[in-house]
């Protein structure tokens, strides 16, 4: 570990909902089958929110601890057992930040190097810590679960969410034709990743799949906002063929609309491999077409202005508390 510190700084939460604090930690030895990344930006979600409140039954976080999710960094220091990436390597991927795995608001970060990924040429530190969680959730629903190819007609609930809008984007990359509901001030945003937009609040799920697909339903609906979107979901997919996706199907819904018309419902728990382990290989090779996808100009992600430093996280996690933010939340860690 040439020239690397003995200490770093670290964003932690010592209590369920308390002001995170900025707090000088021992530096991470990579240990077997990891690398030390100094973080270069770090990405914030939604989930992290419900994390430091204590409220995400399924994301649970040891105390004291260091959030975030999502990172972009330089790796500086392998691990023994690592094959694929060398030091200077510019990386990024979800790492952790839940099931008492170190988050990405610190300094440096030993990351299990299966989650990570070469980042795109092309996208700034910031831009790429934007991209793990969102794009992973996408594919795994789309291309894992629903098979997403050419021809279809694809329809993305909260197109111009974190998620939606690269559905959107990974759905037309696999040649899919695509729309996503949307409310009226965010037509032009949705329009702008390649999708129709279909406003919500106007239009009647008969009219939208009368309009869109001639009564017959889409091939594929992938849900990213839940309850009673996902039941809109089952009266609006194709009879047979359709296969429905939900990232948020944790409520209580009625299946009959969906076993009418013999179609098909998957569920996505993009956490899994973080909280057990198994399956990480598979989120490290999703984020590697990530990056396929975005040299090749077929992937962009849409950033909130406000620029945080480490020592400003909390006020980060305060802006999508307040659900003030326009885009996704990335924390500047280091230069």
């Amino acid at each position: 570990m040439n020239t690397l510190p003995l200490t770093m700084q670290a964003a932690v939460l010592e209590q369920v909902g308390a002001p995170l604090r900025l707090t000088e930690l021992a530096l991470p030895v990579p240990g077997p089958g990891q690398v030390l990344v100094r973080v270069a930006a770090a990405g914030l979600n939604p989930l992290d929110t419900k994390i430091r409140a204590g409220s995400a039954g399924h994301a649970r976080h040891p105390l004291p601890a260091v959030l975030g999710i999502d990172l972009a960094g330089t790796v500086v220091a392998l691990g023994p057992e690592v094959d694929g990436f060398r030091i200077g390597d510019a990386v990024y991927g979800m790492t952790g930040g839940v099931g008492g795995v170190q988050g990405s608001l610190t300094e440096y970060a030993a990351v299990d190097a299966a989650l990570l990924a070469p980042k795109p040429k092309d996208l700034s530190m910031r831009e790429a810590a934007a991209l793990p969680l969102g794009f992973i959730t996408a594919y795994e629903g789309l291309v894992d679960r629903a098979h997403v190819h050419a021809g279809q007609r694809v329809l993305v609930h909260g197109g111009a969410g974190g998620v939606g809008h690269l559905a959107v984007q990974l759905a037309r990359a696999n040649g899919a034709q695509v729309f996503a509901t949307g409310s009226a001030r965010q037509k032009a945003m949705i329009e702008g990743y390649g999708a129709t937009a279909i406003d919500y609040g106007a239009t009647p799920v008969a009219d939208y799949v009368q309009a869109h697909t001639g009564g017959e339903g889409f091939d594929v609906i992938y849900d990213t906002v839940g309850g009673a979107t996902l039941d809109a979901s089952f009266e609006a997919v194709r009879p047979y063929h359709g296969h429905v996706v939900s990232a948020l199907g944790w409520g209580t819904h009625a299946l009959a609309p969906l076993s009418f018309r013999a179609a098909t419902y998957s569920g996505v728990f993009t956490l899994r491999p973080l909280l057990t382990g198994y399956g990480r290989v598979h989120h490290g090779e999703i984020l590697r077409e990530a990056t396929r996808l975005a040299d090749l100009g077929q992937l962009r992600t849409h950033l909130d202005p406000h620029r945080f430093a480490l020592a400003e996280a909390e006020q980060a996690y305060q802006l999508i508390e307040n659900a003030a933010a326009t885009g996704k939340v990335v924390v500047d860690v280091s230069g």
